[in-house]
């Protein structure tokens, strides 16, 4: 599943078609096509992992779930979910999740809770953290209403990083540990970003996937955690288990 970080790249990849019309649709997307004919993009935004093609009155909004894809001026011989051509190009999109969203996108969206977004609000993360003392960290970091954009490889990696062990419950951790958590979680997601961009996002990878600890030279623990039951690679004995 694409992270914050991913779609910001995919905003800045299809930023060109800002100011252009819609001049042809297409697709198997069962949303009303035709409402976007004619249509000029008046802005594209990101939230978490939601790409939104704005237009004047409503916004498309784009999860790309777990194997969603977007091309730019370019196609894939399978069907596109939706497709969408303008004067100076064409936007691909494929196995996403496509909702219109009526009115303004304002509406919908709390930005400063976006790791990725210039109005990230790090007191609200916190507060929102200390209210949920029982939860387990590895859930925490991805309750996309504290960490917008925050997926599995950032989880992986802050945690790592802080030596901190993903089944800690949030209200065990240390004060000052927590509020590291809470920086960190916005500070990787832009290193995320840059080593995106260059293409050696796995180069950087510390706990993501690896097999043994770099700082004990054990081997790590791969299992799934937590409500989310997403994967978690972690160290038994160097991350520090608060409960």
């Amino acid at each position: 599943m694409p992270e914050g970080p991913s779609i910001v790249l995919a905003k800045e990849a299809t930023s060109q078609f800002i100011g252009k019309k819609v001049l042809s649709t297409g697709g198997n997307s069962k949303i009303d096509k035709e409402r976007v004919l004619n249509k000029k993009v008046t802005d594209i935004r990101s939230w978490g992992k939601h790409l939104l093609i704005c237009f004047s009155g409503f916004t498309l909004r784009i999860h790309f779930m777990l194997f969603g894809t977007y091309l730019v001026n370019m196609r894939k011989e399978n069907e596109a979910r939706l497709s969408l051509e303008f004067v100076n190009g064409e936007l691909n999109l494929y196995a996403c999740s496509i909702k219109i969203l009526e009115g303004s996108v304002d509406q919908y969206y709390d930005w400063s809770g976006d790791v990725m977004n210039d109005a990230w609000d790090r007191k609200k993360a916190l507060a929102k953290l200390r209210g949920m003392p029982e939860t387990m960290v590895c859930d925490a970091l991805l309750d996309q209403d504290i960490f917008a954009g925050v997926g599995n490889i950032i989880k992986n990696e802050v945690l790592y990083k802080l030596y901190i062990h993903p089944e800690s419950l949030v209200g065990r951790i240390p004060p000052a540990k927590l509020r590291k958590l809470v920086d960190e979680a916005r500070d990787y997601s832009f290193d995320f970003l840059r080593w995106k961009r260059n293409f050696e996002l796995k180069k950087y990878w510390l706990a993501h996937t690896r097999k043994d600890c770099l700082r004990c030279e054990l081997p790590l623990t791969k299992k799934y955690l937590g409500k989310t039951r997403r994967r978690s690679f972690f160290c038994n004995n160097c991350q520090v288990l608060y409960i």
